[in-house]
């Protein structure tokens, strides 16, 4: 399932320092026939430049950048109120690293080791307007909150009471699910699973993913070694 159709690829730009790296994300992106590159990026400053003029779907952002990071240019993408998703691809895993792009508006996380398996798929993932987050992002998640490294629960104030059904939706997205694999799941259409999500988000006044995936642990939605 894609979000561009025959006559509408999604338009990419991609923003990396290294020349070489952008020319091999290019080729291998090329290859798909939904996909079209419009642009490409030396810097965290060029690339939020770039997005401003083309507004692609999804900007493949590096977070090692000079003059501006790929963090901060991912805010300001975010701030600026553009429809473009951006989907960082780097060689950090750190839950730390993860958390942070999530909570500066990031739509997605890919490793650079697994790129080649993983960068198509996220790519279409955020274009939905969905989260991607590779499996292993979120057991880091779940091993530094069990390590109190995210805060007492209690310290939190008290949200919105969820439904069944909507704390198996939260569930399944705080694991990384996009909303086609929790309708296959829970045997409900993929409309249905985006209204859902839209009333958690609503009921618990969250904002951002981060904030979801601590929800999510808070009420022990998310066991050790799932997703």
């Amino acid at each position: 399932m894609t979000t561009s159709t025959e006559h509408t690829p999604l338009r990419i730009v991609l923003a990396d320092d290294h020349a070489v790296l952008r020319a091999g994300l290019r080729a291998l992106l090329e290859d798909e026939p939904d996909f079209a590159i419009v642009g490409e990026a030396g810097n965290g400053a060029e690339a939020v430049t770039l997005v401003e003029r083309r507004r692609p779907d999804v900007v493949v952002m590096d977070l090692d950048m000079p003059e501006l990071d790929g963090l901060e240019a991912t805010r300001r993408i975010s701030a600026a109120g553009l429809s473009t998703k951006v989907l960082v691809l780097t060689m950090h895993d750190e839950e730390a690293h993860i958390l942070k792009v999530l909570e500066a508006g990031g739509s997605g996380y890919v490793l650079k080791s697994a790129a080649e398996r993983e960068l198509m798929q996220a790519i279409r993932t955020v274009a939905r307007g969905e989260v991607f987050l590779y499996p292993a992002a979120t057991r880091l998640l779940l091993r530094s909150y069990l390590a109190g490294e995210r805060g007492a629960a209690e310290s939190r104030p008290a949200r919105g009471r969820l439904s069944e059904r909507e704390e198996q939706v939260l569930a399944l997205t705080a694991e990384g699910y996009s909303n086609h694999e929790i309708a296959g799941r829970l045997y409900l259409s993929s409309k249905t699973v985006d209204t859902y999500r839209q009333r958690i988000m609503e009921k618990l006044d969250l904002h951002h993913r981060s904030e979801l995936v601590r929800y999510a642990l808070d009420k022990g939605l998310l066991k050790p070694g799932g997703a």
